[in-house]
C-alpha cells in the first residue's frame, strides 16, 4: 500500500484475533480462515493484531494483505501465552523511534520517563521528593493490593504470583489465567507500539529483553484490566479457562477503550517527536530518506551533492560553538 494514511487509525481498529488449527489465505484485499467448520472472512484493514497459534498455516499472499493493511502478525504459543515472532507496523517514519532511542540513552531524560511511567499508574500525585527506590516500593504495594482486592471480590484464593512456563499445567488456575490475560495485553500493546513507529525493545523501567518497552506500557493497565479479568474468569469455572480469559480480555479491551489510550499514553510519557521538515514517508512509499548531518541533524536524501560547497575534512574538530550538547540538554530540533 502506497499511502498509509488511508488505513484506519489504531484507536479505531479491532483489538486482536487469535486463531489456531486453520489455514489462512488471501481473499480479495482481506483474508479468509479455513478450518473444519468452513470458511470465515476477516476484514484485516480494521484488525490491529492477528495471533497465530499452533496448527496454523498462512500463505505468502495473506501475509502481504495483512502487511498492506497495517495489521501486526504474531506467531504465538497455545492460547496466545507466548510470542515467538512478529511482523512490522504501519508507519515508515523513524522519528518516534529516534526520540525513544535518545530518551533511553540519556540518563537524565530516561529517569524523567521512568518516574512519569510510574506516576501514570497512581491516582494520587507522587511527591517529587521520592527516590526511585521508594517509588518502586509503592508500586509493589499497589500491585499487591490489587491482587488482594480481586481475591476478596471473587472469593478466589491468592497465594502469590507463581508459575513455571515449562510446567504450565502445574500452576494454579488463577496464575494460568493471569499469564493468559497478560499475554493478550502484551500482544495488543506490542501492536500499538510498532504501529506508531516505536521500538518494543527500548524500555525505560524494564531493560535487557526484546520486549522491554511492551512491559513498560502493559504495566499501566494490568491492575485495571487483566487482574480483574483473570480472577473473575477463574471464579466462574476452570474449564476452558485460558480461552475464556482471552475472550474476556477482548471485551475488556473494547470496554476500556484500550486502543484509544495506548498511543496517547506513550506520547504523554515520552513527549511527541517533532517533524518540522521531514517528508511524509507514510504518504509516499518511495520517498527517499534523509542523510545524517553533524551540524543540521539531517539533509534531504536522493539529491546528488557533487556541486555542493566543499565540506571541512572529516577529522577537523568542530568549533566550540558547534560542540554537541551535554548530557541532559535538549537535542537539536532536527534530531528529534
Amino acid at each position: 500500500m502506497d499511502d498509509l494514511h488511508i488505513l484506519p487509525k489504531v484507536r479505531d481498529s479491532l483489538t486482536y484475533l487469535y486463531v489456531e488449527h486453520c489455514r489462512i489465505d488471501q481473499e480479495a484485499k482481506a483474508i479468509a480462515l479455513h478450518d473444519q467448520r468452513g470458511r470465515i472472512p476477516v476484514p484485516c484493514s480494521a484488525l490491529t493484531l492477528l495471533m497465530l497459534g499452533p496448527g496454523t498455516t498462512i500463505t505468502h499472499a495473506a501475509i502481504r494483505a495483512l502487511a498492506d493493511n497495517g495489521c501486526l502478525v504474531a506467531w504465538t504459543g497455545e492460547e496466545g501465552v507466548r510470542m515467538y515472532a512478529f511482523g512490522s507496523g504501519e508507519t515508515r517514519s523513524a522519528r518516534n523511534l529516534l526520540r525513544q532511542a535518545w530518551l533511553c540513552t540519556n540518563r537524565a531524560r530516561r529517569l524523567e520517563v521512568v518516574v512519569e511511567l510510574y506516576r501514570m499508574r497512581f491516582d494520587d500525585t507522587l511527591s517529587p521528593s521520592l527516590t526511585l527506590e521508594q517509588i518502586r516500593g509503592m508500586e509493589g504495594a499497589r500491585v499487591r493490593q490489587s491482587y488482594a482486592r480481586a481475591s476478596a471480590d471473587t472469593g478466589v484464593p491468592w497465594g502469590g504470583r507463581a508459575y513455571r512456563r515449562e510446567q504450565w499445567g502445574s500452576a494454579d488456575p488463577v496464575n494460568r489465567a493471569l499469564s493468559a490475560a497478560n499475554s493478550c495485553l502484551y500482544g495488543v500493546c506490542h501492536a500499538a507500539i510498532v504501529s506508531a513507529g516505536y521500538s518494543p525493545t527500548l524500555g525505560f523501567v524494564h531493560t535487557g529483553k526484546m520486549l522491554s518497552f511492551v512491559y513498560d506500557i502493559a504495566d499501566l493497565y494490568k491492575c485495571e484490566i487483566t487482574i480483574p479479568v483473570a480472577f473473575s474468569a477463574t471464579a466462574e469455572s476452570i474449564d476452558g479457562l485460558e480461552s475464556r480469559v482471552r475472550r474476556r480480555c477482548r471485551d475488556a479491551f473494547r470496554d476500556s477503550r484500550l486502543l484509544q489510550r495506548i498511543i496517547p499514553d506513550i506520547q504523554h510519557a515520552l513527549g511527541a517527536a517533532k517533524s518540522d521538515a521531514e517528508p511524509d514517508f507514510d504518504a509516499d512509499a518511495a520517498a527517499p530518506g534523509w542523510l545524517w548531518d553533524y551540524e543540521r541533524g539531517g539533509v534531504r536524501g536522493g539529491v546528488n551533492r557533487a556541486d555542493d560547497p566543499a565540506p571541512a575534512t572529516l577529522d577537523e574538530p568542530p568549533s566550540p560553538a558547534e560542540e554537541p550538547a551535554e548530557e541532559g540538554d535538549d537535542p537539536p530540533k532536527e534530531e528529534l
